[in-house]
Parts: structure tokens; C-alpha cells; sequence
């Protein structure tokens, strides 16, 4: 037995829950590691999981045995860079799940720069707002933006978007310009609700103008759940919008868009990259990590 490969397995049978799909994605049979993880079982003299027909759950010594395990495979991992000269060029798959337009105007345009520095590793980005399971579906990090309400996840925040409201001349043209953010909540205005995929709904956002404050949520005509359809919709005069400004910049710049409310502040929207508990940042992850900071500190 390769203890190294045996500890890979358990590892691996942990983060996703499955034998099945620890083989998947390691491109092993089932057979092989069901008998990677039954035979470091036999060498450490204990039972590591508890298996039934539908579920694999840890048992108390296979959970101290596993924060040590994945420790020791970063750490291993770590060790055969440097002597490669991967210290300074991590190498591996890197799986990212990021919101779909941070994704299309930010991170893919500027993801040459990142080849360019680290090219043996390879992204593999998941483009959604969805909630992502991150241990099931075996993802090594999440870009999201709002406060993580998830406290098992370990987070860095990589920035703050300054938010604005915004309208499209045509939308302005048909029901007017609002002059105060409480206009948005009668019946001569809309808005274009998200649906936060924490909560599945639309929800208020925070104003202030000097020691004036008010939430506002206003009266949607049409909610949706992903980024890219939300501010479409908002071209398309559908409502007023919410947007971060790398998201509204070049729509203000070609007359797409308007912001409105001058003098009035939103709360600006941390963004987080998260990624599971009990799991060691490893070289190609921190170097992401890093990355992302560098870009969206170019965002302004």
C-alpha cells in the first residue's frame, strides 16, 4: 500500500461524500479505493469511516485523522514544488465557482495575466450565483459577494464594491427620474429585484445622506437569481437596478445606464473568496487568492 495514495483517498472519499465520486475524480475504480482506505484502516488499527448503503460519515478518530491528513497532503504537495521549482510556479487543478459577471468583465478578461504568471495550473471556473456545495462538489474555493452567512467556511475578503443605483434613459424617459430613493417604494416606480440564492429573495438595501438614513427595497417588475439577466434587465428598462460599479462602468460610459440619487451612499458589498474548513491553502489556491486581490484593486 502507498500510504500517500491510501490518505489521498480517505481524503478525498471525505470532502465529496462518496466512494463513486472519490473515484471519479481521482481516476480510480471504486474497487481501488474502497481498498486504499480499507487497508490504511488495517495499518492504523481503527475505523476511519462509517459506511452505509447511502452515506459515508466520519467517525471521531477519522475526523482528528483527517485534519492531520489534509495538513500533510498540502504540505507534501508544497515540498514536491519546491524541489521542481514549483515553489514560485504552483502547478495542479484549480476548481473556482465565481458569479457570472464578475466572471464575464473581470476575472476571464484579466485570467491571461494570471496564465501568464502560473501557466501549469489550470482553471477550472464554475460561472453561477447559486450556493455551491463546496466539500460536495469538490471545490477548492467560492468568489461571493455580501457577508457569508455560512461560519464552518474560512473566508479572506479580497475587496469592498462600492454599489450604486442606477436606470436607463429609456426607463427614466417613461416613468420619470426619481429624485428620492423613498420614491422607489410608491406605485410610479420600479425596480429590478435579485434573488439572493442565501435567501431566494429580493432584499433592502441600506442608504445614507449626511444623518438621513432609510432602507429601500422598492416594487419589483421583475426578479431574477443571476447576475447577467439582472442587469439586462435593466438595459432593457425594465426597473431601477443595484449594481456594483465594475458592473455599471461602461454603461455609464456608452449611455446605457444613469445613476441616480447624486449625494446619496450605499454600503459597500464585501467580496469574500471562501473555501472549506480544515483544508490548507495550498500554493496554486494562495496565488489565486492573491490574484483576485490584485484584480479587483484595479476595480477602483
Amino acid at each position: 500500500m502507498d500510504r500517500f495514495d491510501a490518505m489521498r483517498a480517505f481524503a478525498r472519499v471525505v470532502e465529496v461524500g462518496s466512494f463513486t465520486k472519490a473515484a471519479d475524480t481521482l481516476d480510480m475504480s471504486r474497487t481501488t479505493v474502497t481498498q486504499l482506505v480499507q487497508q490504511l484502516e488495517t495499518r492504523l488499527r481503527v475505523r476511519l469511516l462509517n459506511r452505509t448503503t447511502r452515506k459515508v460519515r466520519l467517525t471521531n478518530d477519522g475526523a482528528q485523522f483527517y485534519e492531520r491528513v489534509v495538513r500533510l497532503l498540502a504540505d507534501l504537495e508544497e515540498a514536491e514544488g519546491s524541489l521542481s521549482g514549483a515553489a514560485s510556479a504552483p502547478r495542479g487543478k484549480l476548481r473556482v465557482d465565481v458569479p457570472s459577471p464578475l466572471a464575464s468583465l473581470v476575472l476571464v478578461p484579466a485570467l491571461a495575466d494570471f496564465h501568464a504568471r502560473y501557466p501549469d495550473i489550470q482553471v477550472d471556473m464554475g460561472v453561477s450565483d447559486r450556493i455551491v456545495d463546496i466539500i460536495g462538489e469538490h471545490v477548492d474555493c467560492v468568489v461571493r459577494g455580501g457577508e457569508l452567512l455560512d461560519q464552518s467556511l474560512m473566508a479572506r475578503k479580497v475587496a469592498d464594491l462600492g454599489l450604486g443605483m442606477y436606470a436607463s434613459p429609456a426607463y427614466l424617459a417613461r416613468l420619470g427620474t426619481p429624485l428620492h430613493p423613498s420614491e422607489l417604494e410608491g406605485p410610479g416606480q420600479r425596480v429590478v429585484g435579485f434573488l439572493w440564492a442565501r435567501s431566494g429573495k429580493p432584499v433592502p438595501y441600506a442608504l445614507s445622506r449626511g444623518d438621513e438614513r432609510l432602507q429601500v427595497q422598492g416594487r419589483p417588475v421583475l426578479s431574477v437569481d443571476d447576475g447577467n439577466a439582472y442587469l439586462a434587465a435593466g438595459l432593457a428598462g425594465l426597473g431601477v437596478l443595484w449594481l456594483p460599479d465594475y458592473m455599471a462602468r461602461p454603461h455609464l460610459a456608452n449611455g446605457g445606464l444613469v445613476r441616480l440619487f447624486e449625494g446619496w451612499q450605499l454600503e459597500p458589498m464585501p467580496l469574500y473568496v471562501a473555501y472549506p474548513p480544515n483544508r490548507h491553502v495550498g500554493a496554486k489556491l494562495r496565488v489565486f487568492i492573491d490574484w483576485v486581490v490584485e484584480v479587483m484593486a484595479r476595480q477602483g
